[in-house]
């Protein structure tokens, strides 16, 4: 990639990028949420101001700067603002268990934390983090007092560089530790040219902020919207639940554009909603038959690319059920198919997925070791330049279109979210009862869950309950086991390898625990077929079985087919049991019936 003028390289950071559309739609619509609405200029003024606050607290280009906001327009604020600072943000999600977000604090080693006063603050006991809160009325106060005009590289600490941090995110790692992708601004320009040349959004258009903001793809819905003069749609997530709380979003909000994972898509009614839209499909394969549901009256576009590039490298319009590729390399960017011998395939024969190009994260934070092993050097660019070695197999047709194969290692998607299993093996296996540990992913694409199995040490007892909330300790809700199951031994290959094809059978003969009264032996019995468990009894919890929002819309619907009632998504999350829920079943069909 050809290299500009300074003068040029600066205004290839998001700053300038949004203060360039903030310039010529001042007036227009940039933030909804709950009935408000932001214009570009308010929020362009407001993010300025607070950047002044930040940079007074020393917050600078390369600075990392953790935040704890609610989805709100303050969210969005903090984001800009640390950006217009010179910062990097680092998004903690108060849905994360402490000891993530205090791991995450403590390997980032922010110079603040921005939080809302409801927020809990894990980065300050032990790690001496100085926070700021964006409430404190003489927080508000300070930040209100300060110039509202964009921010200048002479009140930063230092020029801003498209080479300088933008974002750092956690995913799961091999090792049983999350590592921290740290991703620079120089990526920004080709992928909103790659938005603005394939999906065109602008002025008058609404774009949904769907994603958690602890993944790179709330990034991407952030600049499909405040990039290209289009409103950014901001919702709780109660109410972007996959299903009827999401498809009433979308509605009500009038959203023209959705980046949504298949598992979203596949328990979403999509009568009435994006009516002459564009939808985006991410982060797991999408199937012929949503292709099918989701492309009648809309565009429908299909993406590709893992956290440690700019939220994306490819993409492209998928043209029919058939015919499901994942589009074209970004402009600027490349991948190649390498074989075995690190040479490019040839059109159709499959390989793996190098990466390169502006777009690749500088590396994984304070891992340079690890860094080197993935962050390869690119022979086919410039000198110094790099590739990133994906996992991803796929294979290139003769016209360019890219096709995804899947993974190489044990690196798995489940509902949407990006799982090293080795990460979730090495948690369980770190429990003083527990000997050996085994994790799979069993299910379709809508019912994938995470699975494990273990065998306990001699003279110690442990339950897949209690193992399952020792996991929830320390790993996000995604990556927690739907059930785990404890084995005398594991079944295993003849060459003495664990026989992972053979847990599930080995489970079905494992020992379970009385059933106890059927006080809803119907209702067990459906959450049995939802969840893909053994057994469920009128005493368990749905979500302690391993139930998660996808699935609770699953079991609505098949509660609505079984027994003629329709429960609201919410009883199914406040019913203590399955046996209080089959009370609230049983009560709407007399009420029916009466």
């Amino acid at each position: 990639m050809e290299h500009g003028h300074a003068k040029d390289d600066v205004k290839r950071t998001v700053p300038l990028l949004f203060e360039a559309v903030a310039a010529r739609a001042g007036d227009d619509t940039a933030v909804l949420f709950e009935g408000r609405n932001v214009s570009y200029a308010d929020l362009n003024s407001a993010a300025n101001r607070l950047a002044r606050c930040l940079i007074s607290r020393g917050v600078g280009p390369d600075s990392v700067v953790a935040v704890s906001v609610p989805r709100s327009v303050d969210l969005v604020t903090v984001l800009l603002a640390v950006l217009k600072a010179g910062g990097a943000y680092l998004a903690l999600d108060s849905a994360y268990p402490a000891q993530r977000l205090a791991h995450m604090v403590s390997d980032a080693r922010p110079v603040l934390l921005v939080r809302a006063s409801e927020q809990a603050v894990p980065a300050r006991p032990g790690h001496g983090v100085p926070d700021v809160v964006l409430d404190d009325p003489a927080f508000r106060a300070e930040c209100g007092a300060r110039p509202g005009h964009d921010v200048s590289d002479g009140e930063r600490l230092g020029t801003l560089r498209p080479d300088h941090l933008m974002y750092v995110i956690y995913t799961s790692g091999s090792t049983g530790r999350p590592k921290g992708v740290a991703v620079t601004h120089g990526g920004v320009v080709g992928l909103v040219a790659s938005q603005a040349e394939q999906i065109g959004t602008g002025p008058g258009d609404r774009v949904l902020q769907w994603a958690s903001i602890s993944f790179d793809a709330a990034f991407w819905d952030i600049s499909l919207a405040l990039l290209s003069g289009a409103a950014l749609v901001v919702a709780s997530a109660d109410d972007l639940l996959p299903g009827q709380p999401l498809a009433d979003t979308l509605a009500e909000n009038k959203v023209t554009h959705a980046t949504l994972p298949p598992v979203a898509l596949s328990v979403t009614d999509p009568d009435g909603v994006l009516p002459g839209g564009t939808l985006v499909s991410t982060g797991d394969a999408i199937s012929p038959s949503l292709v099918r549901t989701w492309s009648e009256g809309r565009s429908v576009f299909n993406g590709y690319g893992p956290t440690e590039v700019t939220v994306g490298i490819a993409m492209g319009p998928i043209t029919g059920p058939d015919d499901i590729g994942i589009g074209r390399p970004f402009s600027g960017s490349a991948v190649h198919v390498l074989d075995e011998r690190l040479t490019e395939a040839g059109p159709g024969a499959e390989g793996e997925f190098y990466l390169a190009g502006p777009g690749l994260a500088r590396g994984y934070l304070n891992q340079p070791g690890l860094t080197a092993v993935r962050f390869v050097a690119d022979p086919a660019g410039p000198p110094g330049s790099r590739m990133y070695r994906s996992g991803d197999r796929g294979r290139r047709r003769v016209d360019g279109e890219l096709f995804f194969a899947g993974r190489a290692d044990d690196q798995v998607k489940v509902r949407g979210f990006r799982i090293e299993l080795g990460e979730i093996e090495a948690r369980l296996a770190a429990h003083p009862a527990v000997g050996l540990a085994c994790v799979v992913v069993e299910g379709d694409v809508a019912t994938a869950r995470v699975v494990g199995y273990v065998t306990v040490l001699p003279g110690t007892r442990v339950t897949g309950s209690e193992l399952r909330r020792y996991v929830a300790g320390s790993l996000p809700e995604h990556m927690v086991p739907s059930t785990v199951t404890v084995l005398d031994r594991f079944p295993t290959t003849p060459n003495g390898k664990v026989d992972r094809a053979a847990l599930r059978a080995a489970a079905a003969h494992a020992p379970v625990p009385d059933a106890g009264a059927a006080a809803g032996p119907d209702v067990c019995a459906l959450a049995e077929r939802v969840l893909g468990v053994p057994q469920a009894r009128p005493e368990d919890n749905f979500f302690d079985l391993g139930g998660h929002s996808v699935l609770a819309t699953l079991f609505a619907r098949e509660i609505r087919k079984e027994f003629g009632v329709v429960i609201p998504m919410r009883t199914i999350f406040e019913a203590a049991t399955l046996a209080e829920l089959a009370a609230v079943v049983r009560s709407a069909g007399e009420r029916d019936r009466t």
